[in-house]
């Protein structure tokens, strides 16, 4: 049976299980040509250096996804676990329009904190257009805290719905203490659809959806409830 991998794992897919795997055929040569030692050492070293490999390579994995074809909701962009769910101040992209004007609408944050044993693909929440792409650098503080978002190397996603309500969303990639890459591949104007695949980030990592907190947005999720990307509906609209 064959495993899928996300294309967005190389060149780690390959050069971290082949460090492992040579390192097991090293250390049980090495216990061939120099018996002697206690078994249960060769044994555990084994063991381990193979659980190792087999978690790297569940990493990458990128299962397949039946993706909810409702336009009215907007989908998890990332597997793990809500952290937070809040109405904050609206960042510059969602005050501003299309036509240029300002609005004072307050925002609603969903934070999802990404183990390192989730699947890290994002996705799109919806169908969406690519409008703006922000990379911000900064430090590399524990994701499990909302704040993380602030200072952090995170990368934005400006967003504009294409199925009405033709509202602006943001995706907000944000690196973590073990996360130290931020994979994008989409591009300014760029069109996506709902669960679309779009980048990753590599090794434990935060991703945050933002809207217009209107009456006719009804949150779906609560805190500590676990979503799949591109499957469980986070909002709908109504």
């Amino acid at each position: 049976m064959s495993i899928p991998l996300t294309k967005y794992g190389w060149p780690q897919v390959v050069i971290f299980p082949a460090v492992v795997l040579t390192v097991m055929i090293v250390f049980l040569l090495g216990a061939m040509v120099r018996p002697g030692g206690p078994p249960w050492v060769i044994v555990s070293i084994e063991a381990l250096s193979a659980i190792v490999l087999i978690w790297v390579l569940a990493f990458f994995r990128d299962p397949y996804r039946a993706v909810p074809a409702d336009s009215n909701l907007l989908l998890a962009p990332a597997d793990g676990k809500i952290t937070n769910i809040e109405i904050i101040d609206p960042p510059a992209f969602l005050r501003k329009q299309e036509e240029g004007d300002f609005i004072s609408a307050k925002t609603l944050r969903i934070g999802i904190f990404l183990s390192i044993f989730n699947v890290h693909i994002n996705r799109a929440p919806c169908n969406v257009k690519v409008e703006k792409i922000t990379y911000k650098q900064g430090k590399y503080k524990n994701t499990q805290n909302p704040q993380a978002g602030r200072v952090n190397e995170s990368n934005d996603l400006g967003l504009v719905r294409t199925d009405s309500p033709k509202e602006r969303l943001i995706i907000r990639q944000i690196s973590g203490a073990i996360a130290r890459r931020i994979v994008c591949q989409v591009s300014q104007g760029q069109k996506l659809t709902g669960g679309e695949k779009f980048g990753m980030i590599k090794f434990g990592s935060r991703t945050e959806l933002y809207l217009p907190a209107r009456e006719n947005a009804k949150c779906l999720v609560q805190i500590g409830d676990k979503v799949k990307a591109g499957l469980t509906p986070l909002v709908k609209y109504e």
